[in-house]
């Protein structure tokens, strides 16, 4: 298993708690993903929205692409995955962009492709917002041009959506062919397109149930159309690590103590712009992402037992939650991540 974490670019990832003493700053995102690093986490994901989603659009957050850039350069191992939204960017300005970041950090920049759920967002920043399936189409023309641009020397496309002429793009990235392509997706026109074009499956919290059917599911659809298999599969997981299993579900409960706010402005744009495999509650949007599905909540031992329990479900990478964030993810790292590799060992 390989452990990621989001970073805290909206000032926590808890709806129902207004401070969770995790700042959206650079200099705290700076201290996160230098701790993450030594920590032994391989990955951050940096989540693109340009309204705070968690807090709520009134408050402060981190702009993904110009936060990369800089912890590109002040951090030497750990991943950096940014998402981004092709209703937003230009094709050939954002592959420039995604390569100069990836010599910046030397061959560590990834991109998550999300295809876009927030309507109001887009009308108050002039994203493009179309019906749920055309933007899958805008996202296909979207990977097909930076691809372009990142592989051949002179590059040009006319499609629906973008037109590109002759365009050239140096220096390359770093990584060959291109930096690992994220993506996830829940509808079937969602997965045809991360299957073409996509080289690996990020997913919300779900159930080890869930986790394996899609990562089957996956796994067919690639072998179906003919591509290499998957780099990885990925899953969204808010933590909570306590001494006892009564601590972890005291802090549960309070963190599940749904208050009406301006954290769920998004929830009615998240539940019916997407087409969800599994139903959101209001209990399940307390966390972002449906952190709370996986259950990583308990003692390190019940922790750890879940997280075998995934990588026996296919997958690989766990891309966490914490709060506050420093804290927990100084304990994760050293409660749960050893007895992990020793559970691991044993079973081999």
């Amino acid at each position: 298993m390989r452990y990621g974490f989001w970073l805290p670019i909206f000032g926590g990832w808890l709806r129902n708690v207004e401070d969770e003493n995790m700042p959206p700053t650079f200099d705290y995102a700076k201290q996160v993903i230098q701790a993450g690093e030594r920590l032994g986490f391989d990955t951050t994901l940096i989540a693109e929205l340009y309204l705070n989603d968690i807090k709520g659009p009134e408050s402060d957050s981190l702009e993904a692409w110009s936060t990369a850039a800089a912890l590109a350069a002040v951090t030497d191992r750990i991943e950096i995955m940014a998402a981004v939204r092709p209703g937003f960017h230009n094709p050939a300005v954002t592959a420039k962009m995604a390569a100069n970041i990836d010599q910046i950090s030397n061959g560590r920049f990834t991109l998550n492709v999300v295809s876009a759920w927030w309507q109001e967002e887009a009308n108050q920043y002039g994203g493009v917002f179309t019906e749920h399936d055309e933007r899958y189409d805008r996202t296909e023309e979207f990977l097909e041009v930076i691809k372009g641009l990142w592989t051949k020397e002179v590059f040009s496309f006319k499609g629906k959506f973008y037109t590109i002429e002759n365009a050239h793009l140096h220096p390359k990235p770093v990584q060959k062919p291109n930096p690992i392509l994220y993506a996830g997706g829940e509808s079937p026109r969602g997965k045809e397109t991360i299957v073409a074009g996509c080289d690996a499956y990020v997913m919300h919290g779900g159930t080890v149930e869930e986790i394996k059917a899609k990562v089957d599911g996956m796994k067919s659809l690639r072998n179906l159309a003919g591509k290499e298999p998957f780099k990885s599969f990925g899953m969204a997981a808010y933590v909570i690590c306590r001494d006892t299993e009564e601590e972890a579900l005291a802090e549960l409960e309070r963190i599940t103590d749904v208050k009406e706010n301006s954290g769920y402005a998004g929830y009615n744009d998240f539940t019916s712009k997407s087409q969800l495999e599994q139903q959101v509650k209001l209990y399940d949007y307390s966390v972002s992402n449906r952190g709370l599905r996986p259950n990583l909540i308990g003692t390190p031992e019940q922790i750890a037992n879940q997280i075998i329990a995934y990588e026996e479900s296919g997958l690989d990478l766990l891309l966490l939650q914490f709060s506050p964030q420093l804290e927990e993810m100084e304990r994760f790292a050293e409660k749960v991540m050893p007895l992990v590799e020793s559970k691991r060992a044993r079973v081999i």
